[in-house]
């Protein structure tokens, strides 16, 4: 089974909804995810901002950084090497590694909203 590894740039979430504006590739992305966990696959997301020992403690996504810099995120592995470096999988190479087909890895995950009203 394969095991994927996507390595994001610094950012306080990884579905995109936060913010003033949606980044729809981060929308996307965060979807197929999901879809793949439900479905039981081997994909893992890491956030530079919460999870920045991951990237010390891969040598390739830090040799990565190290030679490009950290407009090189997102980094991809795919059973430890690195197949993309500064863009995500599309939806159909995601599809492609899992033996799945696209339509499938468009579930939302499910966002919590936390409002905090003092009066």
């Amino acid at each position: 089974m394969k095991k994927v590894e996507i390595f994001d740039p610094a950012m306080c979430c990884s579905t995109g909804v936060c913010g003033p504006t949606v980044d729809p590739e981060l929308t996307r992305i965060a979807s197929a995810v999901y879809s793949l966990e439900k479905k039981g696959f081997t994909i893992s997301r890491h956030n530079l901002t919460d999870d920045p020992g991951a990237f010390v403690e891969n040598k390739k996504v830090n040799q990565v950084l190290v030679e490009k810099g950290p407009d090189a995120l997102p980094v991809v592995l795919v059973n430890g090497e690195v197949v993309k470096v500064a863009e995500y999988p599309t939806t159909e190479e995601l599809a492609e590694w899992f033996d799945t087909l696209p339509a499938e890895l468009k579930e939302k995950p499910r966002v919590r909203v936390s409002l905090n009203i003092n009066n």
